[in-house]
């Protein structure tokens, strides 16, 4: 039996939620966010409470109830107060500006990076640090997935991208011989 499957998903007056046959739909200001079960739960609105069922005793079903439970209140939880993630920029002439919607990224490279930021997704820069916010915790992960992927950590030097929270174990260099 879920235990997060169990609870229900409590959401403030001031998001919209309705639903049709399979997709609910959550909405607050100019924010809406599709959930789409694919019938795999059942589920039931009563009022500001959200609370998921399963079709059956099957393991599918059951994984299905606790894991659209969890979607769902991110869902709320990024509509009410939001996500972010911090990415961090380590390295000599590392650099990182914000232009509108575009991440410009000097990383290196002969070129800059000039990463388009998905939309709902905003970034703001101060000294080396990147910050992400968003509504969809998943388009946020993604996005700051893919800045680190342009110049992921190296153990050595220590120099790339990586989350403020991540911790890069260190190696030693090469040693001489004597």
């Amino acid at each position: 039996m879920s235990r997060i499957g169990k609870l229900p998903v409590q959401f403030a007056s001031d998001i919209a939620v309705s639903a049709n046959e399979n997709v609910i739909t959550f909405a607050k200001g100019k924010n809406s966010v599709d959930l789409d079960t694919k019938g795999n739960v059942a589920f039931t609105l009563d009022g500001n409470v959200l609370t998921f069922a399963t079709l059956s005793d099957s393991r599918a079903h059951r994984a299905f109830w606790g894991t659209y439970r969890a979607l769902a209140q991110n869902v709320v939880t990024g509509l009410t107060t939001g996500y972010t993630k911090a990415l961090e920029i380590n390295g000599v002439g590392y650099r990182a500006a914000v232009n509108g919607s575009v991440l410009n990224l000097q990383l290196g490279y002969s070129h800059d990076i000039n990463y388009e930021l998905p939309s709902g997704v905003e970034a703001v820069v101060e000294k080396n640090v990147i910050t992400l916010k968003s509504h969809d915790k998943q388009s946020l992960g993604q996005t700051a997935a893919e800045i680190r992927s342009f110049r992921p950590p190296e153990p050595y030097k220590g120099k790339g991208v990586k989350y403020v929270e991540e911790v890069i174990a260190r190696k030693a260099g090469k040693t001489s011989k004597k």
